[in-house]
C-alpha cells in the first residue's frame, strides 16, 4: 500500500469516483473472547445497555468549499447512547478502500429507547481518518456509551472510503478534509445538543473529542490549535498550481476551533481530546503559540514507527501543547494503525485493503482495548470530573516492568502483572 506521506507531492484536485459495490455478505463478529485478566481493566463494558441510531446532520446554511464556492454540506452520524433496554442487535455496513462491502455485528441495539438519567449524559465526538467511515472505531462508541456517554461518530463527507476512489484518485477528498475536519466536529456536537431524540438527555456543556489521523488533525484544532499553512503547504496539500489561488486557500485553511479566527473562541464545552496518530505535526501545520495556549488536556497516542503522521511530528504536537494534563502514550513497534477496528475478512484479499487495518507487530484487539481503557480514563477524569479515574492516566515511563536493583516494578494501574508490555507514557 502506498502511504499518504509518500504520495502527497502528487496531490490533485479531482472529482471523486464512485465505486460499484458487490452485495454484502452476512454480518461478522470481529472480536475474540479474551479473558478479562489480559486486557486493561477500563476496557470492561459498563453497566448500561447500548443503543445506536444513524442520523443525518445538515448544516443550516451553505458553507464555503476550498475554492470559495457556497455549497450545501451534510453529515451522516452513527450515535451510540445508554439504552433502557436491549432490542435488535445492530450491524454496521461499510466498505474497504477498494470498495469491498462488509457487514459487522455490533453489541448495540438499533434504535433502542434511551435510558433516563438524573443528569444529562456528556457527549463525545469521534472523527475518522482519511479515508475511513463513521464506524471505524465503533468499539469506542459502544464502550463509552456503556459507561454513560452519548457518542456521535462522523462520516466526513468527501473523505470516506465510499466517497473516494483511493486506487485511482486518492486525493480527491483531501482539500475538503483539510478544510472541514474541525468544523464537522464542532457542528456534530451542536447537532446532538439540538436533535429531538437526544437534546433532553445530554449535557452538551460537557464534551470530549476523539480523532484518528486526519480526525486527530481536526481534534487538535477543535480544542484550540490554529492551523499555520503557508503558500507552499497550502499548494502542496490541495494540488493547487496557481500562486494566487494557493494564497486564498491558505487564508481559508488558517482557522482555529472549527473555523474560528483564534483559539480563544474554542467552545468551553470541550473538556478533553484524544488524538490517535494525529496528522499535521510532521509538517508543523499548527501555530506553535496557539498550541502553547491550549487549555484542554490532550492525550496523544502514537506508534513509534508511524510512517504516515510521523512519530516525531506527533511528539512535536505533544511537546508544544500547553495544557498541563496533556500526555503522550507511545505504542512501541507500532506504525499508524493504532485506532481502527480489526480487519473484516473482505480486507484480507489484498494488502491495499488490509494495510489500513492491521499492525505488523500488534494484536489489533489488544490495541482497541488499550484505547478503550485510556479513552474512558480520559473522559471520566476530565469530562465527568471523576478524580479517581485520573490515576489511570498518571502512569509514567515504560510499562515493561523491567527490574530495578533486582526488584520488578508494579504494573501500571488497571493492568495485570506482565500484560502492559510495549507502552510508554510521558507527561508534562
Amino acid at each position: 500500500m502506498k502511504t499518504l506521506s509518500l504520495l502527497f507531492g502528487g496531490a490533485a484536485l479531482v472529482a471523486a469516483t464512485a465505486v460499484t459495490c458487490p452485495s454484502v455478505s452476512a454480518a461478522q463478529t470481529l472480536y475474540k473472547p479474551f479473558p478479562a485478566d489480559v486486557m486493561p481493566s477500563l476496557s470492561e463494558k459498563g453497566n448500561y445497555d447500548v443503543g445506536v441510531k444513524t442520523i443525518e446532520a445538515i448544516y443550516p446554511e451553505k458553507v464555503k468549499d476550498i475554492a470559495g464556492n457556497d455549497v450545501e454540506r451534510k453529515l451522516s452520524l452513527e450515535v451510540w447512547y445508554p439504552a433502557s433496554s436491549a432490542a435488535e442487535t445492530a450491524t454496521y455496513v461499510n466498505e474497504t478502500r477498494s470498495g469491498q462491502v462488509f457487514e459487522i455485528e455490533g453489541d448495540a441495539s438499533r434504535d433502542a429507547p434511551i435510558a433516563k438519567a438524573d443528569t444529562g449524559y456528556p457527549v463525545v465526538v469521534i472523527s475518522h481518518g482519511y479515508t475511513g467511515y463513521r464506524t471505524l472505531m465503533y468499539y469506542l462508541g459502544e464502550h463509552l456509551a456503556s459507561h454513560g456517554y452519548v457518542v456521535a461518530s462522523i462520516d466526513h463527507t468527501d473523505s470516506t472510503n465510499k466517497d473516494v476512489n483511493f486506487a485511482e484518485n486518492p486525493y480527491s477528498g483531501f482539500p475538503s478534509t483539510l478544510l472541514n475536519r474541525s468544523r464537522d466536529q464542532v457542528f456534530t456536537l451542536n447537532s446532538i445538543s439540538e436533535h429531538d431524540f437526544f437534546k433532553a438527555s445530554v449535557d452538551a456543556s460537557k464534551a470530549g473529542v476523539i480523532g484518528y489521523s486526519m480526525g486527530g488533525y481536526g481534534a487538535v484544532s477543535t480544542v484550540g490549535g490554529c492551523y499555520a499553512f503557508n503558500d507552499q503547504t497550502a499548494a502542496t496539500f490541495t494540488g493547487t498550481q496557481d500562486p494566487k489561488a494557493a494564497a486564498l486557500i491558505k487564508d481559508a485553511l488558517n482557522t482555529c476551533a472549527g473555523g474560528k479566527a483564534n483559539g480563544e473562541e474554542t467552545l468551553p464545552a470541550w473538556k478533553a481530546a484524544l488524538a490517535l496518530a494525529p496528522w499535521g505535526g510532521q509538517h508543523q501545520l499548527f501555530n506553535v503559540q496557539s498550541l502553547n495556549n491550549i487549555k484542554v488536556p490532550v492525550l496523544y497516542v502514537a506508534g513509534d514507527n508511524d510512517d504516515i503522521s510521523g512519530y516525531e511530528g506527533i511528539k512535536w504536537l505533544f511537546e508544544n501543547t500547553g495544557s498541563e494534563g496533556s500526555k503522550l502514550l507511545t505504542v512501541k513497534n507500532a506504525r499508524h494503525n493504532v485506532a481502527p477496528h480489526p480487519a473484516p475478512k473482505e480486507a484480507y484479499g489484498s494488502e491495499f485493503d488490509l494495510g489500513s487495518y492491521i499492525e505488523p507487530a500488534w494484536e489489533v484487539q489488544k490495541l482497541n482495548a488499550i484505547n478503550e481503557h485510556f479513552a474512558l480514563a480520559l473522559m471520566n477524569c476530565h469530562v465527568k470530573a471523576l478524580p479517581e479515574y485520573c490515576d489511570y492516566l498518571n502512569v509514567n515511563g515504560s510499562s515493561a516492568q523491567v527490574p530495578v536493583d533486582g526488584k520488578k516494578p508494579e504494573p501500571w494501574k488497571g493492568f495485570d502483572d506482565r500484560w502492559a508490555l510495549g507502552l510508554e507514557m510521558d507527561g508534562k
